[in-house]
């Protein structure tokens, strides 16, 4: 990080997590950000993403573009979720190698870990039991994102680090009806039923599995801070077989407590029925962040403001289409 101008490039910078970290490096003074829309750069055509290294000259990439969804979305589309992600990831990592990027961050996922992963969930549990069967495609693309970096590092000396955040959440989510994540899904089954004046609004499953949320904005800026570190200080808390880092807010909640919460702050009246006949997923899932915060770097955004954040940017974009 000797260049204090680095030419960086954001993969994904559209999505949920990539427009936070664009908005994370502008607000810490960076200024020579590279993107590409989807139709301008296809990530899982190889040749395409060459002539891009080659053309542009980068020098630190964020590595956020992916196929994501939540587990409607991971049961329907299983093939394409396996497939476009471990193309996405072989050719920017590959790619990037071969221009002589000089630092990369792969962003993954917490789904990567076993299914009943003792808790809270430390880094070296990787593939130390057998995944969540819901979204097992996603989960072995993501793993093979990090031991994409961990080969390379390994092999050719370079500077690839991953980080694998918790349930994110926030400004520039996915709201799909069906393929959405849960908060998301929530935010509008609630805003919806509360125009509608509907009584009552039936969530999936029994309510009663545990999971932990990050505000995106938080997340992006532990990817900043951890981008920024010495490698010798990323090294310290790693090693080459579990080089990834946790990032979550150190928080859980039960998805029952999450769905009576969301549907305060939009301000649902009516009541919450849980059917127990859909699928849970994961029991419970908390990631140890004790790596992270040794590193000098915590979360701080409380579970209910950020909802209020991202109710108020669901409501911003819902009269953008309304006024478009």
């Amino acid at each position: 990080m000797n260049n204090p101008d680095p030419r960086i490039y954001v993969a994904g910078h559209r999505g949920l997590v990539g427009s936070a970290i664009v908005r994370a490096l502008r607000a810490r003074g960076y200024t020579n950000i590279v993107t590409r829309t989807h139709d301008e750069l296809e990530l899982t055509d190889q040749d395409a993403v060459r002539a891009f290294f080659r053309a542009e000259r980068i020098d630190h990439v964020y590595l956020a573009a992916a196929r994501v969804g939540g587990i409607h979305a991971n049961n329907s589309y299983p093939a394409e979720f396996i497939y476009d992600n471990l193309m996405v990831q072989a050719n920017v990592v590959h790619e990037a190698w071969r221009a002589g990027v000089g630092r990369l961050l792969f962003l993954g996922s917490s789904c990567i870990y076993p299914r009943l992963a003792q808790q809270p969930i430390r880094e070296e549990y990787l593939m130390d039991g057998a995944l969540e069967p819901t979204n097992e495609p996603y989960a072995v693309a993501k793993i093979a994102g990090i031991k994409l970096c961990e080969s390379y590092n390994r092999q050719y000396g370079t500077d690839f680090r991953s980080v694998m955040p918790t349930n994110l959440y926030g400004p520039g989510d996915n709201y799909h009806p069906q393929n959405s994540h849960v908060i998301p899904a929530l935010v509008r089954r609630f805003h919806e039923a509360k125009a509608e004046g509907a009584r009552e609004v039936v969530i999936w499953g029994s309510g009663k599995p545990m999971r932990e949320f990050l505000y995106v904005d938080d997340m992006a800026a532990a990817s900043v801070h951890v981008m920024s570190l010495p490698l010798e200080s990323y090294a310290a808390v790693t090693d080459p077989m579990h080089s990834h880092i946790n990032v979550g807010s150190g928080n859980e909640v039960s998805i029952h407590e999450l769905a009576h919460l969301v549907g305060e702050v939009v301000g649902f009246e009516g009541r919450i029925v849980f059917d127990a006949t859909k699928p849970d997923g994961t029991p419970r899932k908390l990631l140890d962040v004790s790596k992270l915060r040794s590193l000098g770097w915590s979360a701080n955004t409380p579970l209910r403001e950020g909802l209020h954040r991202a109710y108020a940017a669901f409501l911003a974009v819902q009269l953008a289409d309304a006024t478009a």
